[in-house]
């Protein structure tokens, strides 16, 4: 099976069969989804979602977290993964979006990735979600599917994110990144891939080759 047809076979099933998809993270606008995803490196969306109303709940807006240091941010995160590192990056990340953005999360990914603890993977999720910029985010979800159905066989997050790129129409693909993670989180999963209930395996080159 060509890589072609293998992105058309599975296109078409989410198409057709998973019409909405979305992120799992709880937020209502750009600063709540930032800081949605920049707590949930290396850590379950389930998780993130336990300790952001206690943090937006306190600092409701950008300007308000603007104001708190790392050290007021930490036990409100203090159960997720690297909360040190992630209190000062909020806190470091909200007083430069007030310096330079004027208080706005911006929409261009370089300038979002010029904010202390946001990557590539970040900027383009904040990117897809709010300003519906086609760009894929990879994460470890996402890697690992693509890899595994056949749809890339790039060894980094930047080589896969190029890979899908260039197959998915630039109109699908901020539901494209939602079909694979979910497809990533519940179907194939990183132990235990359930081939056996997966709709769309007849398209998969790794099952194929079992």
């Amino acid at each position: 099976m060509t890589v072609k047809a293998r992105f058309e076979g599975i296109l078409d099933y989410f198409r057709n069969n998973v019409p909405t998809a979305e992120s799992e993270l709880h937020f209502n606008n750009a600063y709540e989804l930032l800081v949605a995803v920049m707590l949930s490196a290396q850590c379950t969306d389930r998780r993130v979602n336990t300790v952001t109303p206690a943090i937006f709940g306190k600092y409701p807006t950008v300007r308000d977290l603007a104001r708190a240091s790392a050290a007021d941010i930490f036990p409100l995160i203090r159960s997720i993964s690297y909360p040190n590192s992630k209190a000062e990056h909020l806190a470091a990340t909200a007083q430069k979006i007030v310096a330079e953005f004027d208080g706005e999360i911006p929409s261009d990914i370089d300038a979002l990735m010029t904010l202390p603890g946001v990557g590539r993977k970040t900027a383009n999720v904040v990117a897809s979600i709010i300003y519906n910029e086609p760009v894929i985010a990879v994460d470890t979800h996402v890697f690992r599917v693509a890899r595994r159905l056949g749809l890339s066989k790039g060894n980094t997050p930047r080589a896969v994110e190029l890979d899908l790129e260039k197959h998915i129409p630039d109109d699908i693909r901020p539901i494209a990144h939602h079909w694979l993670i979910l497809h990533g989180r519940y179907i194939c999963k990183s132990q235990k891939p359930d081939c056996t209930h997966c709709p769309i395996s007849s398209f998969c080159k790794e099952f194929s080759e079992k």
